[in-house]
């Protein structure tokens, strides 16, 4: 369809001189859109056709971006990015070069806050109401957040600091709770309309106001009043929990209706220019709204790839397993075996590969919420009576729980182990879901292991040599395919802490691969006459191999896809100092800076980790080594 009214729309300002009429026309325009701009490129679509109207009512309403709106988690905001100046750039989402599929400061004055990581937008949102208060400034700031996200410690942590008085004043600022999935008991529609207008009114909360100041002088009456008033709303809204926290609660109201929306908006944004507290506005939106197929099936098109609006999404041909299905299905088989295993994810279940393991072991599933926190001590408990857990996590993700890990586990010694999905790089989401840093803050812990299997065979043997341990591991494993290597069914535990040697050299050369960048290490090595060791340990270090190489060759390199500070090339160079070797090192792997969003082969490419680049790092920096005439005394 064409987009005649989306087409004239360049900033906020352009949408605010819409009428009604013409605003559901909008909506209508900005869903098509996004339907089919996401269905070129991939991205997030579920969430964002459910946010279409929520969108267009904030940048109405709202005097963005002098007004700050903060959006939690970020996977929400295409139709904020398209309605915001970057329709446009939607071609490039998530590419190379491109947009980026979630806010980042740096990209637009409109995306206040930088997210990806959920529960962050009240405490954000909250800081800038209060940096306008002690800067004299009038304006107002609006965090989004979704129910999922409500889950998470952090949320509540921020709702408890927002509601009690700033010096003297309270914080001037609105949470929205746009509640996709929580089923609300009272329909959404007339009567809810009417009330939320009515609750967010000047005559409710003067009402209010006036009833609570006669009543004080009769504590009893304005005890009972006070009650009375509580369970009249909670009877139409589940409000009274954020009444606690010291917020105007209003809602629920459909978020699909710009004439409840619109008004309701306008009565809170009146009441925060009236300094009445901190306001709270629950709607109710349909995940992939305006697109049956979604609608039906939100989880399947949350984060689609390239496919026809038309048609639908395929079922994909049987391929290679990812590593997340080889985790899901070592799980399944591990559980079968032991009575005691117990799985845990902080609500990715599809995207550890969890889902079986929750058909067929219902009472050993537990999806905690997002809440990474809560999964890692949650876990310490069940280890101390004796089972083992296993936290299927995100390694980005699991920095969220870093104090836990150290803490609640590592510091008990407690047997759980942490499967690290998305280690490395992960493409499209970019800076704020890379991998990066979990080697180097894993392995300085004490008691905690690390495993880096090499390929999808490794991934299964390295899960089950890790369970057999009676101490913290952790395995890490990027996202998407391997290698291709046949997966075995059988499970054979690893020499714990050694390495093998899969290709001998005689160059002088030995590079010392971590993870699956063993195969293009190879690929490198064929080039070179190197020899090749898969590590598959950062911790313990396999350091009698370390020091046998360093005796035997002139120069060692340590390829890893994890950043290259306080990585496992850091515990070879430890090793190497520690033993009095002056052994010429190299260290490959990702840089002291945020990888961006892109292709991940294009990204290992231009990172130097694809043979192609490891060759040339090699050749560039020991360049008179490999000039040398090749003796037996090389290798």
């Amino acid at each position: 369809m064409t987009h005649p009214l989306l087409d004239t729309i360049h900033t906020p300002a352009d949408l605010r001189r819409l009428s009604r009429p013409e605003l559901k026309q909008l909506a209508h325009e900005l869903r098509d859109f996004v339907l089919h701009s996401v269905s070129r490129t991939g991205g997030h679509l579920s969430s964002n056709l459910g946010t279409v109207e929520l969108t267009i009512a904030l940048h109405y309403v709202f005097d963005t971006p002098h007004d700050r709106l903060v959006w939690d988690v970020g996977h929400q905001t295409y139709p904020h990015k398209i309605l915001t100046g970057r329709r446009e750039g939607m071609a490039t989402l998530r590419q190379f070069g491109g947009i980026s599929g979630f806010p980042r400061r740096d990209e637009s004055e409109y995306d206040t806050f930088g997210t990806a990581h959920s529960s962050t937008s009240i405490s954000a949102a909250l800081g800038m109401a209060l940096a306008a208060q002690l800067k004299g400034e009038n304006r107002k700031a609006v965090a989004i957040i979704g129910d999922g996200a409500m889950t998470a410690g952090m949320a509540f942590e921020a709702l408890n600091n927002a509601g009690v008085p700033h010096n003297g004043r309270p914080a001037d600022m609105l949470v929205v709770l746009n509640d996709n999935d929580m089923s609300i008991s009272p329909p959404v529609g007339a009567l809810n309309r009417h009330l939320a207008r009515l609750m967010s009114g000047r005559f409710y909360a003067a009402a209010r106001e006036g009833a609570k100041s006669v009543l004080k002088n009769a504590p009893p009456l304005f005890e009972l009043a006070k009650r009375l008033e509580e369970h009249a709303k909670g009877l139409v809204v589940p409000g009274t929990i954020f009444e606690e926290f010291g917020f105007n609660y209003v809602g629920p109201i459909d978020g699909h209706d710009l004439d409840s929306l619109i008004p309701t908006l306008e009565n809170l944004r009146e009441a925060l220019e009236q300094h009445r507290g901190p306001q709270f506005l629950h709607v109710v939106t349909k995940k992939g709204y305006g697109y049956k197929l979604a609608e039906a099936d939100p989880i399947a098109y949350h984060g689609p790839g390239k496919f026809n609006p038309a048609e639908g999404l395929k079922k994909a041909a049987p391929g290679l397993p990812t590593y997340t299905q080889v985790f899901g299905q070592w799980l399944c088989d591990m559980a079968e075996r032991d009575a005691r295993l117990v799985g845990i994810t902080p609500a990715m279940r599809e995207g550890s590969g969890m889902v079986e393991f929750e058909q067929r072991f219902p009472g050993r599933y537990h999806d905690v919420g997002i809440a990474e926190q809560h999964a890692v001590t949650f876990a310490a408990g069940l280890a101390c009576e004796g089972l083992k857990p296993v936290v299927a996590i995100y390694s980005t993700f699991l920095q969220r729980a870093y104090d836990q890990l150290i803490h609640d586990v590592a510091i008990q010694n407690l047997p759980v182990l942490f499967a690290l999905d998305r280690a490395g790089i992960v493409g499209a989401d970019g800076a704020t879901h890379m991998g990066a840093f979990d080697i180097a803050f894993v392995r300085c812990i004490p008691n905690l292991s690390l495993l880096t299997p090499a390929d999808e065979n490794e991934c299964r043997q390295a899960l089950f040599t890790a369970y057999q341990q009676d101490h913290p591991t952790a395995v890490r494993y990027p996202r998407g395919i391997g290698a291709g290597v046949a997966v075995q069914p059988e499970m054979t535990a690893w020499p714990w802490g050694k390495a093998e040697r899969r290709r001998q050299g005689g160059s002088g050369i030995a590079i010392l691969a971590f993870g699956p960048l063993l195969y293009p290490a190879l690929q490198a090595a064929e080039q070179l006459d190197a020899t090749v060791v898969n590590m598959r340990f950062v911790k313990p270090l396999d350091v009698a191999m370390v020091e046998e190489l360093a005796a035997s060759h002139a120069a060692l390199v340590t390829v890893e896809e994890g950043c290259v500070m306080g990585g496992a090339g850091s515990a070879v160079a430890e090793a190497l100092h520690a033993a009095g070797h002056r052994t010429d090192l190299l260290m490959l792997g990702l840089p002291d800076q945020f990888i961006e969003h892109g292709d991940p082969a294009r990204l290992q490419a231009l990172l130097g980790l694809d043979a192609a680049g490891i060759e040339r790092s090699i050749r560039t920096r020991f360049s008179a080594l490999l000039a040398r005439p090749r003796t037996a005394a090389n290798g």
